[in-house]
């Protein structure tokens, strides 16, 4: 057990693990301002009364839900611009360089 526990303090396996589950919700606060607040605007915009995510045409009996789609892409570019800034704002961005 006492090789376990030194393992998890050397590989960073705890950071990790707290990256991961922050990650899982930033990516839930990501997805409520896309649906609650983004998707209703955008929709408002385009005329449908539901919100982007039931923008949809039809072609014969199949339905294509572009609105859905659309909004998984605001979703992915909110997340990708919150891991961009909070980067920067590390300042992880910046590589010690020695000298050689």
């Amino acid at each position: 057990m006492k090789g376990f526990i030194e393992f998890i303090r050397t590989q960073g396996v705890v950071g990790f693990a707290v990256g991961f589950i922050l990650g899982g919700a930033v990516s839930k606060v990501v997805a409520s301002l896309v649906t609650d607040i983004v998707n209703p605007i955008i929709g408002a915009v385009l005329g449908s009364a539901a919100g982007l995510d039931s923008a949809s045409f039809k072609i014969g009996s199949i339905s294509i839900l572009w609105g859905h789609f659309i909004s998984v892409i605001i979703d992915f570019l909110i997340i990708a611009l919150v891991v961009y800034y909070g980067f920067k704002a590390l300042k992880l961005d910046q590589v010690d360089k020695k000298p050689s």
